[in-house]
């Protein structure tokens, strides 16, 4: 293995390239090369060789921050605190030429004098694993840039850019060659050391206002609130004891359940997109696609490829249509604009240069690499559009639908050359939200999937891979999720009591408060699909939900009336809904108990892992992880969890399995025990196993 400190004298300057690809991460073998450098340099400076020490990146990165790999294990000597001790004593320059992240930016606060680049990406963005800083971060940037500017960043764990950076006082310079500004620069213009900085003062409506923020946006997480308790503490403690503190804390939560999960997530997200196996097929080229269906979704995702560079053209029914959907998509440019994402002469550009419009059913199409189809979710609608598509686009053309739960290899069976064909989920808004099920038809190729995955990361996407059934990964766990919600109301919770518990749980809404977000006549269109295909609908029929829609005319926010009652616009518990739950209770001879919120919470979390597991078992889903990301990327499920599978996990399988068998017994026409929980819990094995 090469050194993965380079050192190279130039003049009088000793340069320090941390050269550890593909990031710099700051693993113990970094570590251990730092602090030998800076022994080194030492020497140099005491003998007059050199004058200065520079410390540097090698390739796009300054250091990415900690290994997150190591910390699954024992703390591995040489600490970072102490290599920046050493660090420290040199005074160096920092030249950021890259992502100075976490304990990377940490090294740079230990210089000083520090130069960005302009696109380089500075911050402290250790809550977001779980942790805080462990290397000086909350005591060394307070008094640097004091408590009121300092709190806000630490807690959320916000990076900058190199200007924003400087603007913030957390660098002192930026330049576009940082390297050779330092390597100019004059002497005089070093800092003193943070360390012999005063502290700052305190900033006690600072604090409250990250604890609020804390409190409203990242509910439930430990590291956040810990790290605003330390920063508070670097305007009352001897420099020491805060860094003392501060590293005892980041050693406490990285063992932690909330850490281990948010490191799972990391790892997952990373881990996300084409198989080993898919990216050894070459993607084809993808430069101009058609997108079918200019309504809510088919607006979002043009929007989203035009935004990712292609060419789009949206096709519509007739001339009415493309009028709804040239406003649809005006009115993203125009959302674009007024929050400073694109300036009005990129948005005309975009508009006339790289999107165009049709419309009817003789419009003739044009030569695409692809067709993305969004429109009503019928499957005879589809599969008319796609005997259209197929015959009128090169034979090489990837086709793909964008359905919720519709049956693919069923659209398939209309398509020329199905191997070509896939579906492709994306979730609503499409142009913000990260989540994209990449659906494998039984035909479709290697190729075609290779390509949809290259595509899905130009545009910024996590990508899952799944199989058919109804619902794919996430509509399959939320239908599940929202029976055993049902069947909890039938044995005596209210829709209110649910929803509370679900977010007390973590979830970003309740299952009810959601429905009536997104309307309960979609998820009944659902429903009634299945019963006039004949299919059996899974676990007790509860009546509730579609006696809402067909009898009380409750649609959810949009007709002010669902499982709430909205008066100026806010949920309020209804009534009549609780009148029809109870009835409901009353005809199926149910007799009705109190439940506590975290029974409820975790009956439900419960659900969805028992088909999440069916889910992996039945090779839906590649991997456990890959539930995860879907759950959490497209329904809510709280990050800090890790995933419903993640999260079985630290519950124990053979706990879960004890669980899952009580409740078989107990309700066996809505449990069953996944046969894949007990298989791993017999052998001693975890979900974490089979993710490869």
């Amino acid at each position: 293995m090469s050194d993965p400190v380079k050192a190279e004298i130039r003049d009088r300057a000793l340069i320090l390239t941390i050269d550890n690809p593909p990031v710099n991460v700051i693993s113990q073998a970094v570590r251990s090369a730092l602090l030998d450098a800076c022994a080194t340099a030492r020497a140099d400076l005491e003998a007059g060789r050199i004058d200065r020490v520079v410390l540097t990146g090698a390739g796009r990165a300054f250091v990415a921050g900690a290994d997150a790999r190591e910390f699954d294990g024992p703390a591995l000597e040489p600490h970072l605190p102490e290599v920046l001790d050493a660090l420290s004593d040199l005074s160096a320059i920092a030249a950021i030429n890259g992502a100075a992240l976490g304990g990377g930016y940490e090294i740079a606060l230990a210089c000083r004098y520090r130069i960005a680049a302009p696109d380089a990406v500075l911050g402290l963005p250790e809550v977001t694993l779980g942790v805080v800083p462990g290397a000086g971060g909350t005591q060394r940037l307070p008094r640097l840039i004091g408590l009121e500017r300092a709190l806000p960043l630490i807690s959320t764990g916000r990076t900058l850019k190199g200007r924003q950076a400087l603007a913030e006082g957390m660098v002192d310079a930026v330049a576009e060659d940082p390297l050779a500004e330092a390597l100019a620069l004059d002497l005089s213009r070093l800092h003193p050391a943070i360390a012999d900085m005063p502290a700052p003062a305190p900033a006690a409506e600072a604090a409250q206002a990250a604890r609020d923020h804390a409190a409203r946006r990242l509910r439930g997480q430990i590291a956040p609130l810990r790290a605003i308790e330390l920063v508070e503490a670097a305007a009352e403690l001897p420099l020491a004891e805060g860094l003392s503190r501060e590293r005892q804390t980041f050693l406490d939560l990285r063992q932690g359940a909330q850490a281990r999960a948010l490191r799972h997530v990391f790892f997952a997200e990373r881990g996300a997109g084409a198989s080993p196996a898919l990216k050894r097929v070459e993607p084809a080229s993808v430069d101009h696609v058609l997108v079918v269906g200019g309504g809510t979704m088919g607006a979002g995702i043009a929007y989203a490829l035009n935004s990712a560079g292609l060419r789009v053209t949206l096709l519509e029914n007739d001339a009415d249509a493309e009028t709804r959907a040239r406003a649809n998509l005006g009115k993203l440019f125009d959302e674009a604009v007024s929050r400073g994402k694109l300036s009005q002469a990129d948005s005309d550009r975009r508009q006339s240069d790289t999107l165009a419009f049709l419309n009817g059913p003789d419009a003739a199409l044009p030569q695409v690499d692809m067709a993305i189809e969004a429109v009503f979710e019928d499957l005879q609608v589809k599969r008319t559009l796609f005997e259209r598509l197929g015959k009128s686009l090169p034979e090489d053309t990837i086709l793909a639908t964008n359905t919720s739960y519709l049956d693919v290899n069923r659209i398939a069976e209309v398509v020329p050359n199905p191997q070509r064909f896939l579906g492709l989920h994306f979730f609503a808004p499409a142009h913000l939200m990260k989540l994209v099920e990449v659906i494998r038809a039984s035909e479709t190729s290697a190729q075609t999937l290779a390509t949809t995955f290259a595509l899905t990361r130009r545009l910024g996407k996590i990508a899952v891979e799944a199989g058919v059934c109804d619902g794919f990964i996430g509509n399959r766990i939320l239908t599940r999720y929202r029976q055993t919600a049902d069947v909890t109301l039938l044995e005596g919770a209210l829709p209110a009591q649910v929803d509370a518990a679900m977010v007390d749980f973590g979830m970003a809404m309740g299952p009810y408060a959601t429905q009536d977000l997104s309307g309960l006549d979609i998820a009944f269109a659902n429903r009634k699909r299945k019963r006039d295909a004949g299919e059996t609908i899974r676990g007790r029929y509860i009546p509730v939900a579609d006696r809402m829609v067909e009898d009380l005319n409750r649609l959810g926010r949009k007709t002010k009336a669902g499982w709430y009652d909205y008066v100026d616009g806010k949920p309020v518990a209804s009534s009549v809904v609780d009148d029809e739950v109870r009835r409901a209770s009353a005809e199926a001879g149910v007799t009705r108990r109190a439940f506590a919120p975290d029974e409820i919470s975790r009956r439900l979390a419960l659900s969805m892992i028992a088909e999440g597991a069916d889910i992996v078992a039945e090779g839906i889903a590649n991997r456990p992880a890959d539930v995860d990301l879907v759950m959490i990327h497209g329904y809510g499920f709280p990050r800090w969890r890790g995933g419903p599978m993640k999260l079985a996990d630290e519950w124990g399988l053979p706990e879960l399995l004890r669980e899952f068998e009580e409740l078989t017994a107990s309700d066996p026409q809505s449990w069953t025990v996944p046969a894949l929980i007990r298989q791993l819990a017999e052998e001693g094995r975890s979900f974490a196993d089979l993710n490869g």
